[in-house]
């Protein structure tokens, strides 16, 4: 029997294209002790995630990482498998500890077959109730990620919040992305936040995500995917349907470093990356072991935006190897590690 939504597991969605601030929003609300008795999934878009690392306020057993793909395409009977097996796979004594699911979406997820493998998917929809989907939206680059990629229009369109960031980092004020905000999701409130302080209220108690009140878009996108399972189905039983061009030709790479960088060279590496492939880059974001330093370094990159390093006040396990993962349009792995090498730093 299917349960009813007040004894379902509520599920939020985060999501919001690359860059956006999701996993500072987690990151925050780890801080205050929000994320109590909360099941936190993390996908990344590539074969090796940092996300998940990052997040070190928040307790290891609380977060699961959903890797190796995309979680709108190549995985989504991954999610589907995780979040069944959930209540018994990651209990505690026995019993299930969590009472509510955060989704972190990839930030090229198209939100669309995530929100119809909750609402339309049995084995989801009679244990979880979709709660929230919140989408967040960076002040610098919003507007041209939402010209350049439908994915986050459509990230935009589902949101019932909108987390907009970043905005201390522009000059004048964001009237035009409101404006465009507005009109792709008119019912969604904007809440400008800095530094990912978002308010744990945003995530629950909610209740449960209508689509009566989104755009016009948004129940033809469900129902899309849904018929695409639907086809599938009797000629694949794996549960997903995966589109090669739905992400537009994005590759991730990742490149990793055995021994300790110097800072120096390292930023000259990045310099000479940005000058050559500026145009093509959305996402650059590593965990730096650094020559003379025991904690580790992070940065972070969004397109044409560096922002200042943080350093971690520990390493997040036993891995002190140097990580960098870059998102960008053409990708090739080969070329990457040779802008690096040819400064005199060796990856693998």
């Amino acid at each position: 029997m299917k349960k009813t939504s007040e004894t379902r597991i509520p599920i939020s969605v985060l999501t919001g294209f690359l860059g956006s601030g999701k996993t500072t929003v987690l990151r925050h609300l780890g801080q205050l002790g929000a994320l109590d008795r909360t099941l936190i999934l993390i996908n990344e878009f590539g074969e090796v995630g940092l996300d998940h690392e990052l997040l070190t306020p928040i307790d290891d057993d609380t977060m699961v990482a959903v890797n190796s793909g995309c979680i709108c395409c190549s995985i989504r009977a991954d999610l589907v498998q995780t979040l069944g097996d959930a209540p018994w796979r990651f209990a505690r004594n026995g019993q299930r500890w969590f009472d509510r699911v955060i989704i972190e979406t990839t930030g090229i997820a198209d939100p669309a077959p995530i929100l119809q493998t909750i609402i339309g998917e049995q084995v989801v929809s009679q244990s979880y109730v979709l709660s929230s989907v919140l989408t967040a939206v960076d002040a610098v680059n919003g507007l041209g990620s939402l010209d350049a990629h439908f994915e986050a229009v459509k990230q935009v369109a589902v949101a019932d919040r909108i987390l907009l960031t970043k905005t201390d980092l522009i000059d004048a004020s964001p009237d035009a992305l409101l404006a465009k905000l507005n009109t792709l999701a008119p019912s969604a409130p904007t809440s400008t936040i800095v530094g990912g302080e978002a308010s744990a209220d945003w995530f629950f108690n909610v209740g449960q995500y209508e689509v009566a009140g989104k755009g016009v878009d948004v129940p033809t996108w469900l129902e899309g995917e849904r018929l695409a399972v639907a086809e599938q189905a009797p000629h694949d039983h794996s549960g997903h349907v995966h589109d090669r061009n739905r992400h537009q030709r994005i590759e991730s790479s990742c490149l990793i470093f055995e021994e300790p960088v110097d800072p120096g060279l390292f930023e000259a590496c990045l310099e000479m990356l940005m000058q050559f492939r500026g145009a093509d880059l959305l996402r650059v974001k590593g965990i730096i072991n650094v020559s003379g330093m025991d904690r580790p370094m992070v940065i972070h990159g969004v397109q044409h935006v560096f922002h200042p390093p943080e350093v971690l006040e520990r390493w997040p396990s036993g891995d002190r190897r140097t990580k960098l993962v870059v998102i960008a349009r053409d990708l090739d792995h080969g070329e990457l590690k040779a802008t690096f090498s040819a400064l005199g730093l060796e990856a693998i």
